[in-house]
Parts: C-alpha cells; sequence; structure tokens
C-alpha cells in the first residue's frame, strides 16, 4: 500500500507563463498501522459490547442452562418422596380391606316418661290416650312449693322403671287445661289412666307418700 505519490514537475522557461513539460508521480510504502487497544487476532476473539448479539445469545444459553438445572433439582426431589412414601406390594393392593367389625344392635332410645305439655292435642295424644297411667303436675312458675314436688315426683315416678308417666302442665299458659280439670290451687297432681281421672292431691308430699301414691296408681 502506497501512502502518497510524489509529482516532480520539470516547468519550462522562468516567469508567471511557465508550463510543466511532464509530471513524473513516484510512490512511497505507508508506515505500518497502528491500531489502538488489543491486538487484531485479541480484537476477534473478544465478547463485544453488551449489546452485540453474541453476548445476548450468551445469556439465553445461561437462562436456558439454570432452568435445566431447577428441573432437575425438582424431579429428583420429586424422585426422593415417592420412594420414601409406602407403597403396597401385588398381593396387598389387591387384597380387600378388612371388614369393620359388627357393632351390637342398639336398642332405639324408650320415651321419656316425664314430658312437658306443648297444647290441648298434644295433651290429649299423649295423656288421654296414654296406654300408661299418667301422673299430670299442674303447676306455675311463680309458686314456690311447685319447685320442691316436681323433683319429687319425678324421681318417684323414675323407681317404676316406665310403668307410669308424668306430664307436666303450666296453668299459666294452658289455663283452659286447668279449668277443664277443676284445678283450683297449685301444685295440683291428677292421675289419669286410660283417660280418665282416678285419683289426686294437692299441695306438698314427701318422698314415701309419693311412692305410695304411684303404686296405688300403677296398681288400680
Amino acid at each position: 500500500m502506497w501512502s502518497s505519490e510524489v509529482e516532480l514537475q520539470i516547468t519550462r522557461g522562468v516567469g508567471k507563463r511557465s508550463r510543466p513539460l511532464y509530471k513524473q508521480r513516484t510512490w512511497r510504502p505507508a508506515p505500518p498501522a497502528r491500531h489502538q487497544g488489543a491486538p487484531l487476532g485479541l480484537r476477534r476473539c473478544a465478547t463485544g459490547s453488551p449489546s452485540s448479539p453474541r453476548v445476548r445469545v450468551a445469556e439465553v444459553r445461561l437462562l436456558q442452562r439454570k432452568s435445566q438445572m431447577a428441573h432437575r433439582l425438582l424431579a429428583r426431589r420429586i424422585w426422593t418422596v415417592a420412594v420414601k412414601e409406602p407403597r403396597c406390594s401385588a398381593s396387598s393392593c389387591l387384597r380387600p380391606p378388612p371388614a369393620a367389625a359388627p357393632r351390637p344392635p342398639t336398642s332405639s332410645p324408650r320415651r321419656g316418661v316425664s314430658f312437658t305439655v306443648q297444647d290441648h292435642d298434644d295433651f290429649t295424644e299423649r295423656v288421654v290416650n296414654s296406654e300408661l297411667p299418667v301422673l299430670v303436675d299442674f303447676h306455675a312458675q311463680w309458686c314456690g312449693p311447685c319447685k320442691i314436688l316436681g323433683p319429687r315426683l319425678e324421681k318417684a315416678i323414675a323407681k317404676q322403671k316406665g310403668r307410669v308417666a308424668m306430664a307436666k302442665v303450666d296453668i299459666d299458659e294452658h289455663t283452659d287445661l286447668a279449668i277443664e280439670y277443676g284445678v283450683s290451687a297449685v301444685p295440683t297432681v291428677i292421675a289419669m289412666r286410660g283417660g280418665d281421672v282416678v285419683d289426686q292431691f294437692v299441695g306438698i308430699k314427701d318422698e314415701d307418700q309419693l311412692d305410695s301414691f304411684v303404686q296405688k296408681v300403677i296398681g288400680q
């Protein structure tokens, strides 16, 4: 490569009107170029700027490798958990589950011998039409002796083990029943069998007296 040319002019004559007879051009070799930075061989191996395509390709490959490593680690953990879980053998998997032990038959709960009357129809169904003798306790919430007699009467009836029932009637809520059966004071206990009044008493009785009264009603 030649860097410059040198013109040699041979002029003819002297003065302003002189003109060149001919031109001779000679070429000189240009000085060696000086590269800035790294040598050419090293510059070819450089990755270039961060925005170059080579850098982008390298980043994508790095992300792909990280994703593959994460998938392998997850698969290894899943495989480890699956190995630790108990597995059934061919015989145990095909074997039917053991049958549950049969439970002893339970008898249906017996209807309570003590209940509270809800209305006139309920009184007719559970007292008048009852197959058992029923002691009807007419009481009131404001009555002190009623609160003493009620638990004693329930205890005496419980001793008979279902041979007699007890119905509780609040005279303030069921005034019609109190008038129908002539209740003028509380507590009043009326014994009924087959829909008929067979015996009654007014006031408080002790436990022995109540036991005798209940047994008398049952024996009639």
